[in-house]
């Protein structure tokens, strides 16, 4: 799926004539998943990730690994500028997972963004997506900051 994905990009990048300097990458619930998982491996590829109400593995809130998989993925992902959403009382997908990577995503000196929302459960994309600052925030980073 992932090589699909890619091709797919590639192919809308080329007929669109798109700018490879900022190609952005945004998943949310298993979607955010994805997007941790396919810029872990082509981190080069992205300028900006936005996740929303994603995470890494299918924990309980008190199963956390820390050493791994969060660690190996929050390396592989340091080198992108990264805002992270969740809401507080999501059930589906435990915000102990976004909590997790930021932790270490800071932990790495990584250009990471976190919003949580009090009382929001798994449905907190319509308010990730409408903040007012992230079209700005995401439309000014570009692939190694050029």
């Amino acid at each position: 799926m992932e090589a699909q994905i890619l091709a797919a990009l590639d192919a809308s990048v080329n007929e669109f004539h798109g700018d490879l300097r900022r190609v952005y990458l945004t998943g949310f619930s298993m979607g955010g998943y994805g997007a941790w998982s396919l810029a872990a491996k082509n981190s080069q590829r992205f300028a900006a990730m936005v996740v929303v109400c994603g995470g890494i593995q299918w924990p309980t809130p008190k199963q956390i690994k820390k050493e791994e998989p969060y660690k190996a993925v929050a390396s592989k992902v340091a080198g992108i500028p990264i805002w992270v959403f969740h809401g507080g009382a999501d059930r589906n997908v435990f915000v102990t997972e976004s909590r997790e990577m930021v932790k270490l995503l800071r932990e790495l000196r990584a250009d990471v963004r976190y919003t949580e929302y009090e009382g929001v459960a798994h449905e907190s994309w319509d308010r990730a997506y409408g903040e007012p600052e992230l079209a700005t925030w995401l439309f000014s980073q570009r692939l190694n900051g050029q």
